[in-house]
């Protein structure tokens, strides 16, 4: 795959595929947060939970460069990252 299939494959899956199957971003992340934050106690927000994720994401590509699905779930979870942080400027 190319960059632009490679992000265009993460655009179908978080637009499509896993919104259609968990739901909206936002509110999974959300719920992720306050579960990890009962856990750690400590504040975690939904745009933490992203960035997690692409930490999670950059470990197992750094595992395994050639299984392309981290690199595709990595941009998803960045792009969700990049999201909650315009959100949280506006």
């Amino acid at each position: 795959m190319n960059r632009t299939e490679i992000l265009n494959k993460a655009n179908e899956i978080i637009c499509k595929d896993r919104q259609a199957t968990h739901g909206e971003a936002e509110n999974s992340f959300a719920d992720i947060a306050n579960l990890w934050s009962a856990y750690l106690h400590r504040e975690i927000n939904p745009r933490d939970v992203a960035m997690m994720m692409v930490m999670l994401k950059i470990v197992r590509y750094k595992k395994n460069p050639t299984h392309l699905d981290n690199a595709i779930d990595l941009c998803g979870y960045a792009a969700i990252a990049g999201e909650l942080g315009a959100g949280a400027l506006e």
